[in-house]
Order: C-alpha cells, then sequence, then structure tokens
C-alpha cells in the first residue's frame, strides 16, 4: 500500500493540496520543485507513486507532464483526481492598502492564464513572471517585502505565507478545475485507498498514426464508433520528430476489457497505426 507520495511543491501548491485531502495525512508526501523532478522519482522508486497536474478547464492540457510522460518517462496512470481550482490575489501586508500599484505578476503560469481578464484589466502595465508553483509564488513574497508583487495562489498559500488576499476568485470563469493524474511505474489499481468514491473508470490511449495513408483519422474513429465506445477527450501532440508529425491521446469511458478495447487496438494496428496503453483507472472528484 502507497506510503510515500510525491507532488508538486513547495507546500500549499494545489498539488500539495490535492495529495493531502485524497489520501488524507497517513502517508508521506514528498515534494519537488518541478514536475519532471516529480515523475522522475516514481521511475526510480524514490516514491510509491506521482500526484502531477495534466489538464486544467480554462487553460487545458499541461504539456510539460503529458509529454515528459510519452518522452521521457512512460508510467502508467492508476488514477484520476479533479479538485476545484480558486484562484485569488494576494499580496505581502505591507501592501494590503496599496495594492493597486504592484507592477509585477509572479504565479505558475497556467494560474495567470486562468485569471488573464482581471490581471489584464487591473494591471494593464504589469510585468508577469512565472514560477514552479503557485506557492512557490506565495513563498518568494513573503521573502521578499519591499518587492511590489502580486500573486496569483489559493487561499491556503495566503495562510500558510502569511500573505493578503486583495481580490478573491479572479479566475475568469467559475467552472475551474485541474485534472490530477496518479502515477506508477506499473498498472496497479490496489495500490491506494480513499475515502472517495469512483466516478467515472477511464482508458487512455496514446496512438500514432501512420505517415503515408490519408483518411487514418476517420479510420481510427471509426474503430471506437461502431463499437459504441465513448470517447470523452482527444487531443493531438507534436512527436517532435518533424513538422506534421503528431500523436494522439484518446480517453475512453470504460475500463481496459477483454473485447471491445482491445478489439479496437487490433483494428487500429491492422491500420498501420502504432498504440499504446496509457492506463485504465478510476477517476475521482474531490
Amino acid at each position: 500500500m502507497v506510503q510515500r507520495v510525491g507532488c508538486l511543491g513547495p507546500r500549499a501548491a494545489f498539488s500539495h493540496l490535492v495529495v493531502e485531502t485524497f489520501f488524507g495525512k497517513n502517508i508521506e508526501q514528498i515534494l519537488y520543485t518541478t514536475i519532471p523532478k516529480c515523475i522522475d522519482a516514481a521511475a526510480n522508486g524514490e516514491i510509491d507513486i506521482a500526484v502531477v497536474p495534466i489538464e486544467n478547464t480554462i487553460e487545458g492540457t499541461v504539456n510539460l507532464t503529458l509529454d515528459y510522460l510519452v518522452h521521457e518517462q512512460p508510467l502508467t496512470i492508476i488514477g484520476e483526481i479533479i479538485l476545484p481550482i480558486q484562484q485569488h490575489l494576494m499580496v505581502h501586508p505591507s501592501l494590503k492598502d496599496d495594492w493597486k500599484t504592484i507592477d509585477r505578476i509572479y504565479s505558475h503560469s497556467h494560474a495567470i492564464a486562468q485569471c488573464h481578464k482581471f490581471l489584464h484589466d487591473t494591471f494593464a502595465n504589469a510585468a508577469y513572471e512565472y514560477s514552479s508553483s503557485t506557492s512557490a509564488a506565495a513563498e518568494y513574497a513573503s521573502k521578499h517585502p519591499n518587492e511590489r508583487i502580486g500573486v496569483v495562489a489559493s487561499e491556503l498559500a495566503a495562510k500558510e505565507y502569511g500573505l493578503e488576499i486583495v481580490q478573491k476568485n479572479i479566475h475568469d470563469y467559475p467552472y475551474n478545475h485541474t485534472r490530477f493524474v496518479i502515477l506508477h511505474p506499473s498498472q496497479k489499481n490496489d495500490l491506494f485507498r480513499t475515502e472517495y468514491k469512483r466516478e467515472k473508470e477511464k482508458t487512455t490511449l496514446m496512438i500514432t498514426l501512420p505517415s503515408d495513408q490519408s483518411g487514418t483519422l476517420h479510420q481510427v474513429l471509426s474503430a471506437f464508433t461502431w463499437r459504441k465506445l465513448n470517447l470523452s477527450k482527444i487531443e493531438s501532440r507534436p512527436m517532435k520528430t518533424g513538422l506534421g508529425r503528431y500523436f494522439f491521446i484518446i480517453d475512453i469511458d470504460m475500463l481496459y476489457d477483454d473485447v471491445l478495447i482491445p478489439g479496437a487496438i487490433a483494428e487500429l494496428e491492422a491500420l498501420g497505426c502504432s498504440v499504446k496503453l496509457l492506463g485504465s483507472y478510476g477517476a475521482y472528484t474531490i
């Protein structure tokens, strides 16, 4: 059973929050400064599992996570956790009454993008600077009271690092959720326990099309359609081997079975496609 869980730090990052909420406190949390370091630790056995963000409802896929899984460390997705995200603007207490004069916005790039409209309207001339996580930005602001920095982060980060929230819920759209994936070197779905009820079951495939055939993507989708396999996501990412070369990530709304999904994979391979199973797992919402 899981004892060591790695995630993106420092304390009060959304990754830290999702791990503590989902697994409880009967685990050892190990915080990493970057997503690749966290994934590497799971691949090398330093931790039992890694929990990293993979998609946000406003900003889309966390490309660093997906590309690292595909190109660098082929871990398996053994679970998914969805966390509601609330972004707030906070400053050092010394700037509480003068916060509209800040000249820099500091946070993770996705957090800043989630709040683009508010930041653009309120701080038209402010510079944006990116940190490894929202909590890393909050920690920095707490240690540099002489810098006129505004931070986009969570309420937990404000409390952890002694910052003042001056505007709440500044994200552009109210439905702001982030998907986190639980990663392990092998397909072991019994590695963890949680009090949360599994809401959905999914299988994720990576599909690479043959380069010299037209109409293949239509045939790929047909292999799932006539089997009545519901696809909740289809996304393309560059292979990084040349212009026009892409792979596709497809999420199927069911666990890997003995007939339907293997049959679809066999049909795709007969078309000349390369197919890789990235994981078959349960999805949970906090």
